[in-house]
């Protein structure tokens, strides 16, 4: 065998060292690489449903943002309407004239926790006979305690014997005060929940931030 025979074989060896298989070792390394890269895409792709869920979006932030409200053009006696929301739950807004007011502190006998020692049903200014910042503006979330139905503003004769007004839940018959203290003996277990809100002007007040001034 000459000296070119044996080039031409070695050619052939290394050749082959390269294909194993049939296949060229540079595109075995480039088949590798794109599937790595599409396997990568992947990861992400099925991570982004997670992130996004995870994520609030623009209008989930926007619900839980304080909230103001205009009560200037309330006379005493009535409920504000159109009813205002906060974090997608309905806020009563009342006005109570001064018997209204000096009932609250009277007529209690009947009430479950005239004293409001739940903590968790308002905050610590609005542990009083009126449950409010002001005795004169009563503010509470419209959710019934019970199973969440909301109640309705009842102006007089929510209480039989000493016809004071509060709310009616038709639901399932509970009834609230104008201080939205449940009475006793009825299904909601608890009085209605007072949302933190702060007193910007005589007239406006705002939900979510807590205040009494």
């Amino acid at each position: 065998m000459s000296d070119g025979d044996v080039a031409i074989d070695s050619a052939k060896d290394d050749n082959n060292d390269a294909t194993s298989g049939g296949v060229n070792t540079g595109r075995r390394y480039f088949l590798i690489q794109a599937t790595s890269a599409v396997a990568a895409v992947g990861a992400v792709g099925a991570a982004w449903p997670f992130v996004k869920y995870w994520t609030p979006s623009a209008k989930a932030r926007a619900a839980g943002a304080p909230v103001k409200i205009d009560f200037s053009k309330l006379a005493p006696g009535e409920m504000l309407s159109p009813i205002v929301a906060w974090r997608g739950k309905p806020i009563f807004v009342v006005s109570r004239d001064k018997t209204s007011i000096d009932a609250l502190k009277s007529d209690t006998s009947d009430l479950a926790d005239p004293d409001s020692l739940n903590p968790e049903q308002q905050p610590e200014f609005a542990v009083n006979a009126w449950r409010s910042a002001k005795p004169e503006i009563g503010v509470y979330l419209g959710i019934c305690t019970h199973l969440g139905c909301s109640p309705k503003h009842v102006v007089t004769d929510n209480f039989e014997a000493s016809g004071q007004g509060g709310f009616f839940c038709p639901c399932h018959g509970s009834k609230f005060d104008l201080a939205g203290r449940v009475v006793k003996g009825v299904p909601a277990p608890d009085n209605l929940e007072v949302p933190p809100y702060r007193f910007v002007s005589d007239t406006v007040i705002v939900i979510g931030e807590e205040g009494n001034a």
